[in-house]
């Protein structure tokens, strides 16, 4: 069962700009997250665009706005790139079912949708 759908944009530009500041950095993406957007380049900003969206959808899917520390929805990616939610901290008791991501980048937008399935109450 469908329990929650989220949907976020977020610009390129913006995270262009917050990119280089080690304190925004800190407080909204892990380390692998960090590491990761890093390791893209030229394209980091792009990246880090996506995961951020891929936060705030899955804020929307459960619900519940941004009442989490954004550091327990870890995005990852699978071997053939596929990204994924790693969930820590409190985030695992209230995010049960599964969960499907999807990451878009275009016109200086990147975009994430996230569906949340589970068993009804």
């Amino acid at each position: 069962m469908i329990r929650g759908v989220g949907l976020d944009l977020c610009e390129i530009a913006r995270m262009e700009k917050l990119r280089m500041m080690t304190r925004f950095m800190e407080r909204y993406f892990t380390g692998e997250e960090q590491e990761y957007i890093r390791s893209k380049g030229r394209n980091a900003a792009q990246t880090m665009a996506g995961i951020f969206a891929a936060k705030e959808a899955l804020a929307k899917a459960l619900g519940s706005g941004l009442d989490f520390d954004l550091r327990e929805a870890e995005v990852a990616h699978d071997e053939a790139g596929r990204p994924f939610y790693r969930f820590s901290g409190k985030l695992p008791e209230r995010a049960r079912g599964t969960f499907h991501l999807s990451i878009s980048h275009d016109a200086g937008v990147s975009g994430a949708v996230c569906i949340w399935e589970a068993d009804a109450d």
